[in-house]
Protein backbone atom coordinates (compact mmCIF):
# COMPACT_ATOMS: atom_id res chain seq x y z
CA UNK A 1 0.00 0.00 0.00
CA UNK A 2 1.22 3.63 -0.83
CA UNK A 3 1.77 5.21 2.17
CA UNK A 4 1.52 8.73 1.10
CA UNK A 5 -1.18 7.81 -2.05
CA UNK A 6 -5.12 9.62 -1.64
CA UNK A 7 -7.47 6.88 -1.45
CA UNK A 8 -10.22 6.76 -4.04
CA UNK A 9 -13.87 4.68 -4.13
CA UNK A 10 -13.17 1.88 -5.71
CA UNK A 11 -14.94 0.78 -9.03
CA UNK A 12 -17.07 -2.33 -8.25
CA UNK A 13 -18.69 -5.09 -10.79
CA UNK A 14 -22.73 -3.94 -10.84
CA UNK A 15 -22.08 -0.32 -9.34
CA UNK A 16 -21.44 2.58 -11.36
CA UNK A 17 -17.75 3.86 -11.85
CA UNK A 18 -17.59 7.00 -9.42
CA UNK A 19 -15.80 9.92 -10.91
CA UNK A 20 -12.31 10.41 -11.79
CA UNK A 21 -13.00 13.75 -13.74
CA UNK A 22 -11.49 14.36 -16.83
CA UNK A 23 -7.86 12.52 -18.12
CA UNK A 24 -6.21 13.93 -21.18
CA UNK A 25 -6.01 11.60 -24.47
CA UNK A 26 -4.23 11.51 -28.07
CA UNK A 27 -6.87 11.03 -30.68
CA UNK A 28 -5.03 8.95 -33.39
CA UNK A 29 -8.20 10.38 -35.50
CA UNK A 30 -7.19 13.47 -35.69
CA UNK A 31 -3.32 13.43 -34.56
CA UNK A 32 -4.70 15.58 -31.54
CA UNK A 33 -5.40 16.32 -27.99
CA UNK A 34 -8.75 15.55 -25.86
CA UNK A 35 -10.88 14.67 -23.05
CA UNK A 36 -12.04 11.71 -22.21
CA UNK A 37 -14.72 11.16 -18.68
CA UNK A 38 -17.32 9.10 -17.98
CA UNK A 39 -20.01 11.74 -17.45
CA UNK A 40 -19.38 12.47 -21.09
CA UNK A 41 -19.77 8.78 -22.17
CA UNK A 42 -23.59 8.75 -20.35
CA UNK A 43 -24.16 11.78 -21.62
CA UNK A 44 -23.10 10.29 -25.11
CA UNK A 45 -25.08 7.46 -23.82
CA UNK A 46 -22.29 5.07 -25.14
CA UNK A 47 -20.88 1.88 -24.03
CA UNK A 48 -17.17 1.92 -23.06
CA UNK A 49 -14.51 -0.32 -22.90
CA UNK A 50 -11.61 0.70 -20.89
CA UNK A 51 -8.56 -0.84 -22.02
CA UNK A 52 -5.57 -0.56 -19.18
CA UNK A 53 -1.99 -1.83 -20.31
CA UNK A 54 1.18 -1.36 -18.65
CA UNK A 55 2.81 0.98 -20.91
CA UNK A 56 4.11 2.56 -23.79
CA UNK A 57 7.17 1.50 -26.38
CA UNK A 58 7.30 -2.24 -24.81
CA UNK A 59 6.44 -5.36 -26.16
CA UNK A 60 3.41 -7.11 -25.65
CA UNK A 61 0.86 -4.03 -25.24
CA UNK A 62 1.40 -2.93 -29.16
CA UNK A 63 0.19 -6.37 -29.73
CA UNK A 64 -2.74 -5.90 -27.68
CA UNK A 65 -3.95 -2.63 -28.82
CA UNK A 66 -3.63 -3.54 -32.82
CA UNK A 67 -5.87 -6.29 -32.06
CA UNK A 68 -8.50 -3.98 -30.64
CA UNK A 69 -8.10 -1.47 -33.44
CA UNK A 70 -9.21 -4.46 -35.57
CA UNK A 71 -12.27 -4.60 -33.99
CA UNK A 72 -13.37 -0.84 -33.26
CA UNK A 73 -15.51 -0.60 -35.75
CA UNK A 74 -17.27 -3.47 -35.28
CA UNK A 75 -17.61 -2.16 -31.40
CA UNK A 76 -18.60 1.09 -32.74
CA UNK A 77 -21.36 -0.28 -34.59
CA UNK A 78 -22.68 -1.83 -31.47
CA UNK A 79 -22.72 1.42 -29.74
CA UNK A 80 -19.21 1.05 -28.00
CA UNK A 81 -15.67 3.05 -27.80
CA UNK A 82 -12.72 1.56 -26.51
CA UNK A 83 -10.47 3.52 -24.70
CA UNK A 84 -7.21 2.57 -23.97
CA UNK A 85 -5.74 3.89 -20.77
CA UNK A 86 -1.75 3.76 -19.23
CA UNK A 87 0.43 6.05 -16.58
CA UNK A 88 1.84 7.69 -19.61
CA UNK A 89 1.25 11.01 -20.94
CA UNK A 90 -0.74 11.96 -23.81
CA UNK A 91 2.74 13.18 -25.44
CA UNK A 92 4.10 9.85 -25.00
CA UNK A 93 1.00 8.32 -26.91
CA UNK A 94 1.36 10.33 -29.23
CA UNK A 95 5.25 9.52 -30.29
CA UNK A 96 4.52 5.82 -29.64
CA UNK A 97 1.78 5.45 -32.02
CA UNK A 98 3.94 7.09 -34.61
CA UNK A 99 6.97 5.35 -34.20
CA UNK A 100 5.25 2.04 -33.82
CA UNK A 101 4.05 0.65 -37.03
CA UNK A 102 1.27 -1.90 -35.31
CA UNK A 103 -0.10 0.92 -34.26
CA UNK A 104 -1.23 2.32 -37.41
CA UNK A 105 -4.65 1.41 -37.58
CA UNK A 106 -5.29 2.34 -33.92
CA UNK A 107 -7.80 4.92 -34.22
CA UNK A 108 -9.62 5.38 -30.68
CA UNK A 109 -8.51 7.57 -27.97
CA UNK A 110 -5.45 6.81 -25.77
CA UNK A 111 -5.89 7.81 -22.49
CA UNK A 112 -3.39 9.45 -20.00
CA UNK A 113 -3.22 8.34 -16.14
CA UNK A 114 0.61 9.60 -15.15
CA UNK A 115 -0.59 10.21 -11.12
CA UNK A 116 -2.06 6.75 -11.12
CA UNK A 117 -5.70 7.89 -10.28
CA UNK A 118 -8.19 5.73 -12.79
CA UNK A 119 -5.71 2.74 -12.60
CA UNK A 120 -6.06 2.59 -8.66
CA UNK A 121 -9.92 3.21 -8.81
CA UNK A 122 -9.90 0.15 -11.28
CA UNK A 123 -7.93 -1.51 -9.23
CA UNK A 124 -5.39 -2.45 -11.45
CA UNK A 125 -2.45 -0.33 -10.40
CA UNK A 126 1.15 -1.76 -9.41
CA UNK A 127 2.24 0.82 -6.28
CA UNK A 128 5.67 -1.30 -6.99
CA UNK A 129 6.58 -0.21 -10.65
CA UNK A 130 4.00 2.62 -11.50
CA UNK A 131 2.42 0.72 -14.24
CA UNK A 132 -0.71 -0.69 -14.56
CA UNK A 133 -1.55 -4.19 -14.88
CA UNK A 134 -3.64 -5.32 -18.48
CA UNK A 135 -7.36 -4.34 -17.07
CA UNK A 136 -10.42 -4.34 -19.69
CA UNK A 137 -13.70 -2.93 -17.89
CA UNK A 138 -16.76 -2.50 -19.76
CA UNK A 139 -19.01 0.22 -18.18
CA UNK A 140 -23.08 0.24 -19.78
CA UNK A 141 -24.55 4.02 -21.36
CA UNK A 142 -25.97 4.83 -17.55
CA UNK A 143 -22.28 4.13 -16.20
CA UNK A 144 -22.46 0.89 -14.34
CA UNK A 145 -18.99 -1.40 -14.82
CA UNK A 146 -20.64 -4.41 -15.97
CA UNK A 147 -17.62 -6.49 -16.76
CA UNK A 148 -13.85 -6.74 -15.84
CA UNK A 149 -10.93 -8.87 -16.71
CA UNK A 150 -7.34 -8.24 -15.09
CA UNK A 151 -4.13 -9.85 -16.32
CA UNK A 152 -0.32 -9.84 -15.02
CA UNK A 153 2.23 -8.21 -17.59
CA UNK A 154 3.27 -10.91 -19.39
CA UNK A 155 -0.02 -12.35 -20.90
CA UNK A 156 -1.91 -10.62 -23.97
CA UNK A 157 -5.54 -10.39 -24.26
CA UNK A 158 -7.69 -11.62 -27.35
CA UNK A 159 -10.29 -8.74 -28.39
CA UNK A 160 -12.29 -11.16 -30.20
CA UNK A 161 -13.76 -12.20 -26.39
CA UNK A 162 -13.91 -8.78 -25.34
CA UNK A 163 -16.49 -8.38 -28.47
CA UNK A 164 -18.39 -11.21 -27.15
CA UNK A 165 -18.48 -10.05 -23.68
CA UNK A 166 -19.77 -6.92 -25.24
CA UNK A 167 -22.89 -8.48 -27.31
CA UNK A 168 -23.29 -10.42 -24.38
CA UNK A 169 -24.07 -7.28 -22.09
CA UNK A 170 -25.85 -5.32 -24.68
CA UNK A 171 -27.85 -8.27 -24.92
CA UNK A 172 -28.98 -8.74 -21.51
CA UNK A 173 -29.68 -5.00 -20.91
CA UNK A 174 -32.25 -5.18 -23.33
CA UNK A 175 -33.40 -8.59 -22.33
CA UNK A 176 -33.24 -8.30 -18.92
CA UNK A 177 -35.03 -11.18 -18.54
CA UNK A 178 -32.40 -13.70 -19.82
CA UNK A 179 -29.14 -14.87 -19.26
CA UNK A 180 -26.04 -15.53 -21.88
CA UNK A 181 -24.62 -19.45 -21.28
CA UNK A 182 -21.13 -20.39 -21.97
CA UNK A 183 -19.60 -18.85 -24.90
CA UNK A 184 -22.73 -17.32 -25.91
CA UNK A 185 -22.79 -15.27 -29.38
CA UNK A 186 -25.44 -12.90 -30.98
CA UNK A 187 -28.39 -15.52 -32.23
CA UNK A 188 -27.31 -18.01 -29.68
CA UNK A 189 -29.78 -19.62 -27.20
CA UNK A 190 -30.22 -17.78 -24.43
CA UNK A 191 -31.93 -19.20 -20.98
CA UNK A 192 -34.87 -17.46 -18.99
CA UNK A 193 -34.19 -18.54 -15.37
CA UNK A 194 -37.34 -20.05 -13.57
CA UNK A 195 -38.36 -23.02 -11.00
CA UNK A 196 -38.68 -25.04 -14.12
CA UNK A 197 -35.05 -24.50 -15.09
CA UNK A 198 -33.26 -25.63 -11.95
CA UNK A 199 -31.42 -28.58 -12.81
CA UNK A 200 -32.91 -28.99 -16.71
CA UNK A 201 -30.64 -26.47 -18.10
CA UNK A 202 -29.29 -29.09 -20.60
CA UNK A 203 -33.29 -29.55 -21.90
CA UNK A 204 -33.35 -25.75 -21.88
CA UNK A 205 -30.48 -24.98 -24.12
CA UNK A 206 -32.23 -27.40 -26.65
Amino acid sequence: MCEYCEEYEAAVIGKPVPSFGEINTFDPKTGGFGKFSIEEAKKNKKWTVLVFYPADYTFVCPTELQDYAGKQEELEKMGAQIISVSTDTHFVHMAWQRDEKLLEKVKFAMGADPTGKVSRIFGVYDEGSGLALRGTFIINPEGTLVASEVNFYNVGRNADELVRKVEANIYVSTHPDEVCPAKWHKGGKTIKPGPAVVGHVYEALK
